[in-house]
């Protein structure tokens, strides 16, 4: 499984997911920014062969070009605000050559400020496949609502 969290910086949540999986009995690798960019694929190939179960990461550090076919369930614990971000993150198992099915799963908890950002993401990707000419049937689109920009639908649902 590919499991992202956006606390990597100066709120790292990583280690204490990394010990929660753990407990559960899990094997989990890390890749963090010490993992230089050009070494990644490698690094995580590494990860692979050690028999990991889970690889714990950012959208943003397998943003662009990382293939990463070994991890068919990809997870997403927190999101972010940039659709563009979003959907390269949730792409990244949808290569050529991927042999099994891909689960996205986006979790959250009901009546959140994550399930209303979840919400408010789906308005934006809906829109945006839209105008590509393609018309979402699945994912996000169950939370499709019409709204503001998703930091002024989330402050104005914060507000209230």
């Amino acid at each position: 499984m590919l499991a992202y969290t956006v606390y990597t910086g100066t709120r790292d949540t990583t280690a204490r997911l990394k010990a929660l999986l753990q407990q559960a009995g899990l094997k989990v690798g890390v890749l963090n920014a010490s993992v230089d960019t050009s070494s990644r694929e490698d690094w995580i190939l590494e990860q692979v062969e050690k028999g990991i179960d889970v690889l714990l990461t950012s959208l943003e550090a397998v943003k662009t070009g990382l293939n990463l076919l070994d991890f068919p369930i990809i997870a997403f614990l927190q999101t972010d605000y940039n659709v563009y971000t979003l959907q390269q993150a949730a792409r990244r198992s949808w290569w050529t050559g991927q042999t099994q099915p891909v689960e996205v799963v986006f979790l959250g908890c009901a009546e959140t400020a994550q399930t209303a950002c979840l919400s408010l993401m789906a308005s934006k990707i809906a829109a945006s496949q839209s105008t590509s000419g393609d018309m979402p049937e699945t994912g996000l689109d169950v939370l499709n609502q019409d709204g503001d920009s998703i930091e002024a639908a989330l402050a104005k649902q914060l507000a209230t």
